[in-house]
C-alpha cells in the first residue's frame, strides 16, 4: 500500500505542478502578448477532482484522515480494535458511496454526450472516466484494508488490527517529526 500511495502522491502533486506551470503560463501570455489559453479553471478542476481520489489513497495508507483520538488513546486496546475496523467499514462504505455516484455522472455524461461549458468543450467523460479511476484505486484499498483487518480481528491479533490501521500515538508522531527533521538537515 506504501508504494500505491508513494506513487499516488507522485501523480498528484506532478499534476499540481503541471497545473501550475499552465496558469503561470496563461498569466504570463495574456499579460505580455494579450492572448489566453483559455481553460485554466476547466484543468484546474479535473486536476483537483482527480487529485481528491489520489489524496484519499495517500491519507489511507499513512492513517492520516481525520479522527478525534483524544479519548481514544484512553480506551482498553479491545475497544480501540473494534473502533479501528469500525472506522474501515465507514470508510469503505463513503469510498463505495462515492464510486457508485462518480460512476452515475459518469454514465449519464456518457448517454447525453455531455461536454464541458468552456472553449475548450471537453467530453465530461474523458475527465469523469480519470476521477472515477481514482476513486475505484481508493475503494480498493479501502476493501483490501478491511480484508486485512477483519483478518486480524477474527482471528484475535487485536494489537496487530491496532498496529496497523488505529491512529499513531502522539509519542510516535513526535518522533517521525525529529527524525524528519534529521533527515532534513
Amino acid at each position: 500500500m506504501d508504494r500505491i500511495s508513494k506513487i499516488a502522491a507522485w501523480l498528484f502533486g506532478g499534476a499540481m505542478l503541471g497545473l501550475s506551470l499552465f496558469v503561470t503560463a496563461d498569466v504570463l501570455s495574456r499579460k505580455f502578448l494579450g492572448v489566453s489559453f483559455e481553460g485554466a479553471d476547466e484543468l484546474g478542476g479535473y486536476t483537483l477532482a482527480i487529485g481528491a481520489g489520489l489524496a484519499f489513497v495517500v491519507a489511507l495508507a499513512q492513517r492520516a484522515h481525520m479522527r478525534i483520538d483524544v479519548i481514544y488513546a484512553r480506551l482498553p486496546l479491545s475497544l480501540r480494535a473494534g473502533l479501528d475496523w469500525l472506522s474501515l467499514v465507514s470508510l469503505a462504505a463513503m469510498a463505495g458511496l462515492l464510486g457508485w455516484l462518480a460512476w452515475k455522472m459518469l454514465a449519464e455524461s456518457r448517454s447525453y454526450r455531455s461536454t464541458a461549458p468552456t472553449p475548450w468543450a471537453t467530453p465530461l467523460a474523458w475527465p469523469q472516466s480519470v476521477w472515477l479511476a481514482s476513486l475505484a484505486l481508493f475503494l480498493l484499498l479501502c476493501l483490501v484494508s478491511l480484508a486485512i483487518a477483519t483478518g486480524h480481528l477474527s482471528a484475535g491479533r487485536l494489537r496487530d488490527l491496532n498496529r496497523s490501521f488505529g491512529t499513531s500515538a502522539e509519542k510516535d508522531e513526535v518522533e517521525a517529526e525529529l527524525a524528519d527533521l534529521q533527515r532534513r538537515r
